[in-house]
């Protein structure tokens, strides 16, 4: 199965469930599968014959950017409504949406959510 690969993007929005974060905003982090067949693609070395990731990551962040949300898992499903949505030829997407700065009084290097979606 091919895949199209996007880590560590990183979009500064203003979700959460506390007012401070609605209020001050922090960073994300996406890890993104799209699952797309590429032969065609890796044959004849032009990006019209994939699925554009610069093309994906401007989907990203215009859809997780534009509201405020309380929970990770909603903002993971509009993003992940939104690529298939967008890009005909992603048959199945698995988002992992990371908050580093979440606020709670323990030491971790992250929390989030990961989601998978098809067709």
């Amino acid at each position: 199965m091919d895949k199209i690969l996007i880590r560590d993007l990183k979009l500064f929005a203003y979700h959460g469930v506390n007012e401070e974060e609605k209020r001050d905003g922090q960073n994300f982090y996406f890890d993104i599968d799209l699952y797309v067949n590429i032969t065609k693609a890796c044959y004849s070395d032009n990006v019209d014959d994939t699925v554009s990731y610069a093309k994906v990551v401007k989907t990203v962040r215009r859809v997780f950017c534009a509201e405020k949300y309380d929970l990770l898992e909603k903002a993971s499903q509009i993003t992940a409504d939104a690529i298939l949505a967008e890009y005909p030829d992603v048959f199945r997407v698995d988002i992992t949406l990371k908050k580093p700065e979440a606020p709670m009084k323990a030491d971790f290097g992250w929390v989030g959510v990961s989601i998978s979606r098809e067709r």
